[in-house]
């Protein structure tokens, strides 16, 4: 198995996993932030979603180069990404995956996914995502970012599940659709949350279905916040329209906060892969980056 590319700059350290190019670690004064994966809740930790987010009907769509084949959260996690470029400085690393004969038959075009992350400020993290279409098709594909945090924070151990809220940049209003079993979204069951409010109250039975989907949140910006502690994170996330909340719904001490720029196929929608919400159409040998921040409070 590849080594753990460490990063480090003052306060701040975090680790990324070659296979998956996904982070492991991420730790202010020594206090570990991220959640470290457990079978009986989440193994994983903060995957990289590409070329899809969430689920396809059925696992497949059709797309102009052929079917589309992939289980939830597309094909990114699933490879070991080389790293391509590390700062001398030890605050930031690049890797890279390209397509090969085993990506095409899921996903059949050419790319290149650069996942760079850097160490930007005493707390916070950047992570972006840089897709480039090396191919002579237009390029259809969403990503998204999945890294979940442990709740309670580290040491606050005066904390509880119900003690953390969703923050807010204002007060707003948002309509939130319901996600199946199937990996599916509807919005038949939609719900309003928050209600002209800045905060939302979370429980384990928030994620009873899946995970919760703001839409056009408020300066791009959501905050994870313990109400006693104080700790908690903020991601900072422009240029992607979607953020999804989600915990496992057993009880799980972890939140995850998902930037997406696309999501999971709704009820209601078809299975031409090229007309998924959200979806990037990148020209050939274009390249299109978005980048979100996580800022450890």
């Amino acid at each position: 198995m590849p080594e753990p590319v460490s990063l480090r700059h003052g306060r701040l350290s975090a680790a990324v996993d070659p296979m998956g190019a996904q982070l492991l670690s991420l730790q202010l004064d020594g206090r570990e932030y991220l959640w470290q994966g457990d079978q009986r809740f989440w193994a994983r930790r903060a995957p990289v979603l590409f070329p899809i987010v969430g689920s396809l009907r059925d696992g497949r769509a059709e797309s102009a180069q052929g079917p589309c084949i992939m289980g939830r959260h597309g094909i990114a996690r699933n490879y070991e990404h080389a790293v391509v470029d590390r700062a001398a400085d030890g605050s930031s690393v690049t890797f890279e995956l390209c397509d090969s004969d085993e990506t095409r038959a899921a996903y059949p075009y050419s790319f290149k996914l650069n996942m760079a992350y850097a160490i930007t400020g005493e707390a916070t993290l950047s992570q972006t995502f840089r897709v480039t279409n090396t191919g002579d098709a237009t390029l259809p594909f969403c990503v998204g970012g999945h890294p979940a945090f442990n709740v309670p924070v580290g040491a606050a151990a005066e904390e509880v599940f119900e003690d953390y809220v969703l923050k807010f940049a204002r007060p707003w209003s948002c309509t939130l659709p319901v996600i199946g079993e199937d990996g599916l979204m509807s919005w038949d069951n939609a719900f309003e949350c928050p209600q002209g409010s800045d905060t939302v109250a979370l429980t384990h039975a928030s994620f009873t279905h899946d995970a919760l989907m703001f839409t056009d949140a408020p300066d791009s910006v959501l905050t994870l916040l313990g109400t006693k502690s104080g700790h908690g994170v903020r991601v900072e996330f422009p240029g992607f329209p979607f953020i999804g909340v989600w915990s496992a719904a057993n009880d799980a001490p972890f939140v995850a906060l998902e930037p997406w720029s696309g999501h999971t196929t709704a009820h209601d929608e078809g299975d031409v892969f090229e007309h998924k919400a959200g979806m990037t159409l990148l020209a050939p040998g274009e390249t299109s980056e978005r980048t979100f921040s996580i800022t450890l409070l």
